[in-house]
């Protein structure tokens, strides 16, 4: 999949007959029409809102040591 800084990416939303468009800046719109998205990717940042940034994973805590069970 093609990355970079200025990768704008539409989407089809499986089950739907809706996509996803992605903009550069994080901003994400949902529409039915292509050409409607296109407009809205292209006139960056009107209109735009950026995504929250992803929240760090946090490492889950060790599993405790199993015993063997008695055959």
């Amino acid at each position: 999949m093609l990355r970079g800084t200025r990768v704008m990416r539409i989407v089809w939303l499986p089950g739907s007959d809706l996509l996803e468009g992605e903009c550069h800046c994080g901003a994400r719109h949902v529409a039915e029409e292509p050409a409607a998205l296109w407009e809205w990717l292209l006139a960056c940042p009107d209109g735009h809102h950026p995504a929250d940034p992803p929240v760090p994973a946090v490492p889950l805590p060790a599993a405790p040591a199993s015993t063997p069970v008695p055959a």
